[in-house]
Order: C-alpha cells, then structure tokens, then sequence
C-alpha cells in the first residue's frame, strides 16, 4: 500500500486550468459536505488536492493518528505535517481549515484590507492547520505555511495579517511555519519511518519479540550503530537481509526506544536511545488497532 501519494501539478492530474474562485452555491455545498467539519477520522478539509491546481506538489497522506487521508497543497504543508503527526504531544491535525466568512470580512473592512472574492462573492479563507495538543495551556494553535520568500509579497502580509488578527479573535494562538522552521534531518528520519508507523498488520507477539531482542544486543554494546547490529542479527538469526532493520524501524515508529529526531537514524548508536516507559501503553496499542 502507498502511504504517500504526490501529484505533480505540471502534469496536469489536478483540476485544468487556474482556479479562480467559488460561487455561492459551490461553497454552500462544501459545507453542507461536511467540509471543515468534524475531528479525527471524521474531519474532511475544505479543500482536497483535487480542487485546486497548486504550484510545485501536492500531496496525500494518511494520517497515523487519524486514521484518515490528509490532503497537502505543496512540500512545506507535508514536512510540517510529518512533524506533527509524529509528535505525541498532538492529538488532531486538521488541514485546510476554514474561517467564518462573516468574521474575516467584517475584520478586512475594520482594518481596510481587501477580501479575496470571486463574481462578488467572499471567498472562504483557510488556515493550513489546525492543531490540538494534549496541553491544558496551550490545547489548540493554528498554523500558516509559508515559503519565505513569499513573506516579503504586500498581498501575502496582508492576507496574513488578517489570518491573525482572526484567530487572535477566537482566543487560540497563531504562528507562521516556513521551510527554516523545518529541520530537513528530522523529516528524512520521519519520512522513513512514517510507512512503518502507519502499518496495521503488525503482529504485536513478534513486536515484542523484536523489543526483547533488541534489548538484549543494546547492553552487549551501548555504542554500535543500531544499523550495525541489525545486520548482525540479520546474520546470526539466518534473516532474510533488511528484515531486524525492518523490525527495528517497526520500534522506533511506536516509539519503543525514544531519540532525537534531528539526528540521522543511520548515525544512531545505542546510547542515543532511551526506553520509553510508556511504551506499552502506547505502541502495542498502536500496533493492535
């Protein structure tokens, strides 16, 4: 099964043409979808990939934590995503999240900005990201991504700025992701171990057996690479090649042996580990569902 799917807007598999805008019926009609709706498994984005044409990708990717696809419109939106996701501070990631109308028009004539419309009709704007987090001070924070050099466009800090001032409004913090804020270490690592993470097949008996295994080979040597003692336990096991690195990937995407994530999983060495104490809780689980 592919997890992630990349559309490559050049080639025309997203909609023909250049989106314009929405008229008053096709909104009406998103939203009586359910578009911006619902939490979860149960939450559909205002916008899919297939909607709008975007520059340079777009992407789908199903969530671990949701259980549903989520829909990117470009490279940045989908690092910071793996981030997240990755993350067990956050509990729901809702892209593509729309602001109320009447909100965002009445606050674009107080401050005198223009208000994106198309045949006259406002259009919905939309936060890349809603995010909740298991943070009784912090719960919920919307996000924007934004490639740098968009920053210093007058029509993106406008837009921007009315972003702000909206959820400013609505009491929940606001921030600006761009592709600085991004460790590119931390999204290799996320991304080779997202597929193994997303897994449902996993048998949690041969999890566990790996868990103990690998225990086993960490207090023999706590400063061997652990790619090195995969492949030694590929040869002393009489494993097919990549089969003790496929299990250990399976480990450290249930967060079995914590470590951090900007370090280069391949430069790894046993004393970059630590047992998570709540594994149990969480990885089995994970692995069962």
């Amino acid at each position: 099964m592919r997890y992630v799917e990349i559309i490559d807007a050049d080639a025309g598999l997203l909609m023909a043409g250049t989106f314009k805008g929405l008229t008053q019926a096709q909104i009406d009609k998103r939203f009586k979808e359910g578009r911006g709706q619902g939490q979860g498994a149960d939450y559909k984005p205002f916008i899919y990939t297939r909607d709008v044409s975007s520059l340079g990708r777009s992407h789908r990717l199903l969530g671990s934590k949701s259980r549903r696809l989520h829909h990117f419109l470009s490279d940045l939106e989908l690092a910071i995503f793996l981030t997240l996701d990755w993350s067990p501070r956050v509990t729901d990631i809702r892209e593509q999240f729309p602001m109320m109308v009447v909100d965002t028009v009445r606050i674009a004539e107080e401050i005198g900005l223009a208000h994106g419309r198309y045949q006259g009709i406002p259009q919905v704007l939309t936060s890349d990201f809603l995010v909740d987090f298991d943070d009784q001070q912090r719960p919920t924070v919307a996000i924007q991504a934004k490639y740098s050099a968009d920053l210093q466009k007058p029509e993106v800090i406008e837009r921007l700025e009315l972003e702000r001032r909206y959820w400013l409004e609505k009491g929940i913090p606001w921030v600006i992701v761009t592709e600085r804020e991004v460790p590119k270490e931390a999204i290799a690592n996320i991304q080779w171990l997202y597929p193994a993470q997303s897994e449902d097949d996993i048998s949690a008996d041969e999890l566990e057996h790996y868990r103990q295994l690998f225990l086993y080979e960490f207090r023999r040597d706590p400063d061997r690479r652990l790619t090195a003692i995969a492949q030694g336990l590929d040869v002393s096991g009489e494993l097919e090649p990549g089969q003790a690195l496929y299990w250990l990937r399976q480990l450290l995407a249930r967060h079995c042996f914590l470590f951090d994530i900007g370090k280069p999983y391949r430069e790894l060495s046993t004393k970059d580990l630590a047992v998570n104490p709540h594994y149990e809780l969480q990885g089995l689980s994970s692995a069962a569902r």
